[in-house]
């Protein structure tokens, strides 16, 4: 049975992967920073509320989740938060460095934490959650940008690292994703572009081949696909679960 972390896994492509690994027969360990999503979790979940750029709240949890599991067969690095939306002469830093802090920071720290127990029992997975603005440039979205981009470059080096002791890293770039989370970034966007939240999805759906946002599950199906023996050469990779990206920056 399968021993899975996943961080901000309270809701939407967190939550999808506790799912549907729940339902393969994993595990499941869950932590977020919304006490509200997590008293909504299944009974059965492992869940923890905590700041995953906060380094002692961290060694706090593998102490807890090491006393508990004794091992860690997976780590899903989920966490992350969109970031200031404006052009870069009016990025604030406050909000640039937090925006690094959550989405990198996190992931640096839970890997840190798991390593060694991947290492021992030479086996595991980790999975990062990265964007397909880890794959272009995306205009008024720097922070995010930036951050996702540096996730695709951990995830390189962690699996040149660990690979020797059987630890395969992968990176999974969703695109535009149905939820609240991305309805919150297309009314942002409007707001700077002098658009309309309908032609900025329109816009989005338009930039890919298959003219569609994806869902939460197809990202957790990728999850599970990655974490299992089915992938168990797949290691430094990074896959774009997006509709096909052709045109991430929509003229609307």
């Amino acid at each position: 049975m399968q021993r899975v972390l996943i961080t901000a896994g309270g809701g939407g492509i967190g939550r999808a992967m506790a799912q549907a690994f729940a339902a393969s027969g994993a595990e499941v360990w869950v932590v977020d920073s919304d006490d509200t999503a997590l008293a909504s979790c299944p009974e059965g979940w492992h869940r923890d509320c905590l700041d995953v750029a906060d380094e002692r709240a961290v060694a706090d949890l593998f102490s807890k989740l090491v006393a508990e599991w004794a091992g860690l067969d997976v780590l899903c690095a989920n966490a992350g938060i969109a970031g200031p939306t404006a052009p870069i002469d009016q990025q604030p830093l406050e909000g640039f460095r937090r925006c690094l802090a959550v989405n990198l920071e996190g992931a640096f720290l839970f890997t840190r934490a798991a390593a060694p127990l991947m290492k021992s029992a030479r086996a595991g997975a980790i999975l990062y959650t990265s964007s397909t603005a880890g794959l272009y440039g995306y205009p008024n979205r720097a922070p995010y940008a930036a951050a996702k981009w540096a996730i695709n470059g951990l995830m390189k080096t962690v699996a040149m690292e660990l690979g020797p002791f059987g630890v395969r890293a992968n990176a999974i770039c969703p695109g535009a994703v149905e939820g609240p989370r991305m309805e919150a970034v297309l009314q942002r966007e409007a707001a700077v572009k002098g658009s309309t939240r309908d032609a900025v999805y329109q816009g989005y759906a338009a930039g890919t081949s298959m003219r569609t946002f994806v869902e939460a599950a197809d990202i957790a199906n990728m999850a599970v696909f990655l974490a299992s023996d089915a992938a168990r050469y797949v290691s430094g990779q990074i896959i774009a679960v997006d509709g096909h990206t052709e045109n991430p920056d929509p003229k609307v």
